[in-house]
């Protein structure tokens, strides 16, 4: 393990509808990965601020922030850079004005709404732990 030498904080929403919830499948370093909605956090930004602007940025709609749902606790190095640590943070919302929804970022090949009874899609680590606890919370 390299040397740490930054947080790199993330912040992501599980949006729920018709227990289902709203997965984005896209490319990165390399790497196919299905993931939530969200995104990093930039300086001088709140987590919920980043949050409406990940939504903004990524699917064109705006976000009622509805409850905390986990903050991750453990170490979690980062997959794609050796020196950075992650925290990440997880919201339960709900999309204002569906109608506008459409993927603008690039990097986002196709968004879709799984069902919350399917197998674990996510191959990261925390969301893989996070849709854990979804299932628990919402398949009672």
């Amino acid at each position: 393990m390299e040397k740490i030498e930054k947080f790199n904080v993330r912040v992501y929403a599980l949006c729920i509808e018709d227990q289902k919830i709203l997965t984005l499948f896209e490319s990165y370093a390399g790497e196919k990965l299905v993931k939530l909605p969200g995104g990093g956090l930039e300086f001088g930004e709140g987590i919920i601020d980043c949050l409406h602007r990940e939504f903004m940025e990524e699917l064109n709609v705006k976000i009622e922030v509805l409850e905390h749902f986990y903050t991750q606790e453990g170490f979690m190095q980062s997959r794609f850079r050796d020196n950075e640590q992650l925290l990440t943070v997880y919201y339960i919302v709900k999309i204002i004005g569906p109608e506008n929804f459409r993927i603008i970022d690039t990097e986002i090949e196709k968004a879709e709404w799984l069902p919350i009874s399917a197998s674990n899609p996510f191959p990261l680590p925390i969301d893989h732990l996070v849709f854990e606890k979804l299932q628990t919370k919402f398949l009672k």
